[in-house]
C-alpha cells in the first residue's frame, strides 16, 4: 500500500476541513461498507439457473468435463450440482465463516471461495488463476495455526512486503474484532509439492493479517478451507494431516 498526498485526492474545502483535526499525519481510512456481493447483481438468482441449466445439459447427455470447461467449474462441483438432491439450497454469500460451512456443508465451498475473490477478498486475479485448472478442495476445516506461515508483511524475508504501520493498523483492528467475537472468513490455503521434492507444504494465500492476529491472540486453531492442483498433492495432504483437521 503506498502513500497518497491528501492534496491530490481531496477537494480544497474538504481538505481545509480536514485539517482543523489532523495535520502533517499518517491516518487510515476504511474502506465504506457495501452491500453484500449479490445483493444488487442478482448472484443468487443468477446461480440457481446456472445450476438449472448445468442439470438440463447433464441430462440431455453432455458429460461431467464438458460442463466443467463450459462453466469454468471443477469436475467434482459439476458432480455435485447434478447428483445433489438439495436443489432448493441457494448460496447466499456472505464473508463470515458460519456462511463458508454452510456452503462447504452443500458442496459449494468453490462456489463460496470465488464469491470472496471477487468481493471482499479483493484478489480477482487468484481467482481467474484458479479457474484455469480442475482444483480439488477440502474444508473449511479447524486446523492447528501452528502449520501455516505468513508470507506477506513487513519483514525483509516476506513474499509481499507491506508497510509495518500499515500491517499493524489492520492486525489491530482484526485483533479488536476477534476479540468482539467477530465472525471472520476462513484462511485459503495451497498445499502442493515442490519439484524436485517429495514432502509437500503450505502456501497461505488469504488471511495472513488474520494468522498474525489469531497467533498473537494465542488463538491455535481456526478453519482453512485446502486446495490443490494435482491428485497425489490432495491424497498426501490427507494423509499427512487428516488427523489434525476438525
Amino acid at each position: 500500500m503506498k502513500y497518497e498526498n491528501a492534496r491530490d485526492i481531496f477537494p480544497p474545502e474538504l481538505l481545509a476541513q480536514i485539517q482543523r483535526y489532523v495535520s502533517g499525519k499518517t491516518i487510515y481510512i476504511p474502506a465504506a461498507e457495501t452491500k453484500r456481493w449479490g445483493e444488487s447483481s442478482g448472484y443468487r438468482r443468477c446461480l440457481r439457473d446456472r445450476n438449472r441449466e448445468i442439470r438440463s445439459a447433464f441430462a440431455s447427455g453432455q458429460s461431467i468435463e464438458r460442463l466443467a470447461e463450459a462453466f469454468c467449474l471443477s469436475p467434482e462441483s459439476i458432480r455435485r450440482i447434478v447428483y445433489s438432491k438439495k436443489e432448493d439450497f441457494i448460496m447466499d454469500y456472505a464473508c463470515t465463516l458460519t456462511n463458508a460451512l454452510e456452503c462447504g456443508a452443500h458442496g459449494m465451498i468453490e462456489d463460496w471461495v470465488h464469491a470472496y475473490l471477487l468481493s471482499d477478498g479483493d484478489n480477482k486475479p487468484f481467482s481467474d488463476g484458479l479457474r484455469l485448472l480442475e482444483r480439488t478442495w477440502h474444508g473449511p476445516v479447524s486446523f492447528p495455526l501452528s502449520h501455516l506461515t505468513r508470507n506477506t508483511g513487513p519483514e525483509p524475508h516476506m513474499r509481499w512486503k507491506i508497510p509495518p504501520e500499515w500491517f499493524e493498523i489492520h492486525v489491530g483492528q482484526l485483533i479488536e474484532a476477534t476479540k468482539a467475537g467477530a465472525d471472520l472468513p476462513p484462511l485459503i490455503a495451497h498445499y502442493w509439492i515442490p519439484e524436485g521434492k517429495t514432502d509437500g507444504e503450505f502456501e497461505l494465500n488469504d488471511g495472513n493479517h488474520r494468522l498474525e492476529a489469531f497467533k498473537r491472540l494465542g488463538i491455535e486453531r481456526y478453519h482453512v478451507i485446502f486446495w490443490c492442483t494435482e491428485k497425489h498433492e490432495y491424497e498426501q495432504l490427507m494423509a499427512r494431516y487428516a488427523d489434525l483437521m476438525k
